[in-house]
C-alpha cells in the first residue's frame, strides 16, 4: 500500500534522505520553473519515473492541499515505537524530547514537527489513540522534517514517561496554565552539566491529560499579556523549545 507525499520541501527532504521509498512521481502540466526542472532532472537521474498530470487530478489526490505541481507515490515510512526509544536513546547525549499529548489535526502536528527539528528535538513521542496520524498533510506542514525526525507512537503515555524517567533519568517538563512558575523563571538545567530533558505539550483547550500532568517532574506556563488566554500548540510548542535550546546552549 502506497503514501502520497506532495509539496516542494517535502519530496526535496524524501530525495535526500529516503529516495528508496519512492515509486512514482507526478508533475503539473506546463509548469517549468527552475527549481522544479532541477527536481525532475534528480529524480530522472535516480531512474525514477516521473509523469505529467493535469490540475484537477492533483487537486483531488491531496484534497486541494498546497502541492506546488508535483506529488510522489511512496512506499510506507517506518513506524517507531516503544521498543525504539532505547536506540534513540543512545544517539544522541543529552537528548532533548518532545511530547504531544492529543494534537490530533494533522497541520498542528506537521508545525510540531517542524519546530521540533529546527530546535533541535532528538525525538517525538505521541499515543497511538490520541494523535493525528503522520499523513500526506503532516509531511507538507514539516517542511521536509517529518523524514528527519522519528515520531515515536506509543500505547501508554504515562508508563513511557515513567520509563524515561526511571530507566534514563529523563527530566520531564510539562506545560499547564495554572503553574505557578512560568518558562522564564524555570531552570531546565540546574546543573553545569545538561541532562536528559522532555517537554510535553498538551491540546488546545484541553491541555494534558489527569495522567500525563501527574507524570511530569515539573509544570510551566507561558506568560500571556494580551486578550487571549493560550497560544496555538505549535506556536507554544516553539517558544518552549528555544527556550530550553537558550537555556541549554548558556
Amino acid at each position: 500500500m502506497s503514501e502520497t507525499v506532495y509539496g516542494m520541501h517535502a519530496i526535496e527532504a524524501l530525495l535526500a534522505r529516503s529516495p528508496e521509498r519512492i515509486i512514482e512521481v507526478f508533475i503539473i502540466k506546463g509548469r517549468k520553473d527552475k527549481r522544479l526542472i532541477v527536481l525532475v532532472h534528480q529524480l530522472e537521474q535516480l531512474g525514477l519515473p516521473v509523469k505529467v498530470a493535469n490540475r484537477q487530478w492533483l487537486d483531488e489526490k491531496t484534497k486541494n492541499g498546497v502541492h506546488q505541481g508535483i506529488l510522489a507515490m511512496v512506499k510506507p515510512s517506518r513506524g517507531y515505537h516503544e521498543n525504539d526509544i532505547p536506540q534513540l536513546m543512545e544517539q544522541q547525549p543529552n537528548p532533548v524530547i518532545l511530547i504531544l499529548d492529543g494534537v490530533t489535526d494533522p497541520h498542528n502536528l506537521g508545525a510540531c514537527v517542524r519546530t521540533a527539528d529546527a530546535a533541535g528535538v532528538s525525538f517525538i513521542i505521541v499515543p497511538k489513540d490520541r494523535s493525528a496520524p503522520l499523513n500526506s498533510t503532516v509531511q507538507k506542514v514539516a517542511c521536509g522534517a517529518a523524514e528527519s525526525i522519528p515520531v515515536v507512537r506509543v500505547t501508554n503515555l504515562a508508563r513511557t514517561m515513567r520509563m524515561l524517567q526511571d530507566e534514563y533519568q529523563v527530566w520531564i517538563v510539562g506545560t499547564a496554565g495554572e503553574a505557578e512558575k512560568t518558562l522564564y523563571q524555570t531552570e531546565f538545567y540546574k546543573s553545569s552539566t545538561p541532562t536528559s530533558l522532555a517537554l510535553v505539550m498538551g491540546a488546545e483547550g484541553e491541555g494534558m491529560r489527569r495522567l500525563t500532568k501527574e507524570h511530569c517532574d515539573e509544570l510551566v506556563s507561558i506568560p500571556m499579556s494580551g486578550i487571549v488566554s493560550s497560544l496555538n500548540v505549535s506556536v507554544a510548542t516553539g517558544v518552549c523549545l528555544f527556550e530550553i535550546v537558550r537555556q541549554k546552549n548558556k
